[in-house]
């Protein structure tokens, strides 16, 4: 037993059961199986069938398209568990259910109409902006899902003590910024908001503003970037100092100077200044990825001496 989760759109938190040997119609016109009023969705938008133990997707010649797990389908897919499906506004999520009793369909019409609901409440924005959590669908999966789509606007994002903006256009991320932080520029601020696993994720209109500095690299190249990034931090993360955790020279200081890069000195320069880690990583030039190893050599060669918080 299969059964869609809408885990962004005006129904989030609601499930739509499958039942066996059963098509559902999505779109927009009030006669179908599922109903999506939205400007996005075409009258007869996409179909998905479950038989014999298999979920297929298709999309009828929607305008905009449906898309799965980023990518745009062109005719039949088969669907497995965890996939996402992208329709208009709407993220839904493939789950396994027990099998169980079927669900009247006016049942099933009333508890998708109390999500709707409980959403509306909670949305602080247009009824037709897309919430969600990071939780449900990673922001990795996200961006793709948003770069084939080429959808236009602001992803604001609020997770692990802070919040960010990522700015879209046509499906391109141009600018990015955690805290309203422009320092940080925005190649390491998109490093790092794509590391994030917890938070609400919200895609708001579009913003006029203007950069002195923009994003060139298509959306799959940075998202490649960043979790490759991830994946090198995650690596040595037992080693390095985490977080604010107090930076300082060695003293006596013994450790040559002139056996140092001029990069090197200026890393040593920064932890002179600014006294940890954080405040380190914020101000130097280059990625996360790029300063934590070599302030990881400072240490162990003694020239930098690291306190546990």
């Amino acid at each position: 037993m299969y059964a869609l989760k809408f885990i962004s759109g005006k129904y989030q938190g609601g499930v739509f059961p499958l039942k066996p040997n059963k098509q559902v119609v999505i779109g927009r016109s009030s006669d179908l199986d599922m109903v999506l009023v939205e400007d996005m969705v075409s009258r007869k938008h996409a179909k998905i069938t479950c038989q014999d133990g298999k979920v297929l997707i298709e999309d009828l010649g929607s305008t905009n398209g449906t898309f799965v797990n980023g990518e745009k389908i062109v005719r039949a897919a088969r669907l497995k568990e965890g996939d996402r499906i992208l329709i208009g506004t709407s993220i839904l999520k493939l789950v396994a259910e027990a099998s169980g009793s079927p669900v009247d369909d006016q049942v099933v019409k009333q508890n998708l109409e109390a999500a709707a609901a409980a959403a509306a409440s909670r949305q602080t924005r247009s009824s037709s902006s897309m919430t969600g959590k990071i939780e449900e669908v990673p922001l990795p999966d996200l961006l793709q899902l948003f770069g084939t789509s080429k959808k236009n606007g602001v992803l604001f994002i609020k997770g692990e003590g802070h919040s960010a903006r990522i700015f879209m256009r046509q499906g391109r991320v141009y600018y990015a910024v955690i805290d309203e932080s422009h320092d940080l520029g925005p190649q390491k601020s998109f490093y790092r908001i794509v590391r994030w696993e917890t938070g609400d994720f919200e895609l708001q209109p579009p913003d006029n503003q203007e950069f002195m500095v923009e994003l060139e690299d298509p959306v799959d190249h940075l998202l490649l970037e960043g979790l490759r990034q991830l994946d090198e931090l995650r690596r040595i993360e037992k080693e390095i100092p985490q977080g604010n955790a107090p930076l300082s020279l060695s003293m006596p200081l013994t450790a040559p100077l002139r056996d140092l890069s001029p990069d090197q000195l200026d890393l040593l320069q920064l932890v002179f200044n600014e006294g940890s880690m954080q405040a380190v990583l914020d101000r130097a030039p280059g990625t996360d990825l790029e300063i934590s190893p070599a302030l990881l050599d400072l240490i162990k060669r003694s020239y930098v001496k690291a306190q546990a918080r």
